[in-house]
């Protein structure tokens, strides 16, 4: 089936054309005798015409035709162009069916140009399946030849739709036209809406210039997205001043949003300033109160916190491996100013950090000295604990949080075992605790006095070292502070 032939003496005679584009009627051509000298222009085979049951005028291939690319094609392909051949022609453009391009390589379906010659537009009628890559040479390739082309197909949907500038056409029921069922759009506050209209006002748009191809960039409401759209240029003039207003207002917005932080850090900075006299005059009053405790006898809670608490002697390592801080288990422990915790202390009784402290106790003096040191949980676990919990009493919340860190080692275990467990590790980690501090040790040929007066342990297995070892560490402490622990000794003897 074709709606176009060759006429031997008229030139190129169009079936759908009430004089055949030659001024001569369908009676010239239909039921001659003998046949008009009629030929397929693809195949140069004899064609003749024909009317089909409902009154659909064509040309036909004569029996024994090679295969032609007219032939092959089918009959909704055939009707779809002869739609928009006439669609074309009733918005007021001349239209001509399978029209070869300047050098062969493309031949349009419809070819719309305009009475006066200002343009020309290819109606293509696509409804077999075509990839993306494919459908965008062929636009190209007619676009080079100056020559712009618009897609129709009336499947329900077209993968390629939205890929070049297309539309989807729909016959709804009780209509006898084709009608623009997707790919035409207008803009509505802050996106796209579709717009059903019939196939004849659609060309007459699009040749007129009054709906162009547009990318959208905002989203399209009551279909799919569509890479290209058509719709008219006030639309896209409305989509362009929504965007500026939007981006206006993100910028009025993030301008806003600059002074109210500008405004916050000012406010932690000053916070900040005075979390620096807070947290030292809380660490004065807990040094002073560790300088205190030293001068009386060790409570049984220091004593139990530095011999069976456990993970006390594994944190006290890690402060010495980690930074660099040789500590001890503070004589003020119980002080209610560690919530519950065990203190660390250094060299000159400063307190460095706390081990394990209560959230639930986390209040007053004890909010302020922690709030400034470092915490040590001895698990995941408990640090979550602590976190949660602080995390509900907002105002026992730092600014900047608290500082924390957890022991590597798993809490129970062998590992965590400080009994009279002698190691048997291959390569010790040995820490010596000499007057209540503890010092890095390594394995020795020979007994030293050290080993003599003080004990080693294991940091990997736990367990206490009974073979000769010696200190590695920095010097023991100072005199002063070691009066407190010698005090001790000498009651417990």
């Amino acid at each position: 089936m074709a709606f176009r032939a060759v006429h031997a003496q008229w030139g190129t005679v169009f079936s759908h054309l009430p004089d055949l584009g030659c001024a001569r009627s369908w009676e010239q051509v239909w039921k001659t005798r003998p046949p008009e000298p009629l030929t397929c222009d693809e195949c140069s085979h004899p064609m003749h015409a024909k009317t089909s049951r409902t009154g659909l005028r064509f040309f036909a291939h004569a029996p024994g035709a090679p295969t032609c690319a007219l032939g092959l094609e089918s009959v909704a392909h055939h009707l779809l162009k002869l739609e928009l051949a006439n669609a074309a022609r009733d918005a007021g453009a001349h239209a001509g069916l399978e029209v070869r391009g300047p050098d062969g390589t493309w031949r349009a379906d419809v070819l719309a140009t305009d009475p006066a010659g200002a343009w020309k537009i290819a109606l293509e009628a696509q409804l077999a399946p075509i990839t993306d890559a494919e459908i965008t040479a062929r636009t190209e390739k007619m676009s080079a030849d100056g020559v712009t082309s618009i897609w129709f197909s009336d499947r329900l949907r077209p993968p390629w739709l939205g890929t070049v500038p297309s539309i989807r056409l729909t016959q709804p029921d009780g209509e006898q036209h084709l009608v623009v069922a997707e790919g035409l759009v207008r803009f509505v506050g802050d996106g796209w809406k579709p717009v059903r209209a019939p196939l004849t006002d659609f060309l007459a748009w699009a040749f007129s210039r009054r709906i162009v191809a547009h990318t959208p960039r905002t989203p399209l409401w009551g279909h799919r997205s569509l890479a290209t759209v058509w719709t008219a240029p006030q639309y896209i003039a409305a989509e362009t001043a929504h965007l500026e207003e939007e981006e206006r207002r993100r910028r009025i917005q993030e301008a806003k949003a600059a002074v109210l932080q500008r405004a916050k850090e000012k406010r932690r900075e000053e916070i900040r300033e005075r979390n620096v006299v807070t947290r030292a005059k809380a660490l004065a009053e807990a040094t002073a109160a560790e300088q205190a405790a030293r001068s009386r006898p060790p409570t049984r809670q220091w004593q139990v916190a530095r011999v069976f608490r456990l993970g006390v002697k594994e944190a006290l390592a890690k402060l010495a491996d980690e930074h660099g801080v040789t500590a001890t288990v503070g004589l003020s422990t119980g002080d209610p100013r560690y919530a519950g915790g065990v203190p660390f202390v250094d060299e000159y009784g400063v307190p460095v950090a706390v081990f394990d402290p209560d959230p639930a106790r986390v209040r007053g003096e004890a909010f302020l000295l922690l709030a400034g040191l470092l915490l040590i949980f001895p698990s995941k676990a408990a640090q979550r604990r602590f976190d949660n919990a602080t995390n509900i009493k907002k105002k026992h919340r730092p600014i900047d949080g608290y500082r924390t860190e957890i022991l590597g080692a798993p809490e129970g275990g062998p590992g965590r075992s400080w009994g009279r467990r002698t190691c048997t590790c291959a390569t010790p980690q040995l820490v010596a605790t000499i007057q209540n501090a503890q010092y890095p040790a390594e394995p020795s040929e020979q007994m030293g006095s050290a080993t003599a007066l003080f004990h080693a342990e294991c940091r990997a297995c736990g367990g206490r070292y009974d073979k000769p070892w010696r200190r590695t560490g920095s010097t023991s402490l100072p005199r002063q502070q070691r009066r407190p622990v010698e005090e001790h000794r000498d009651s417990a003897m």
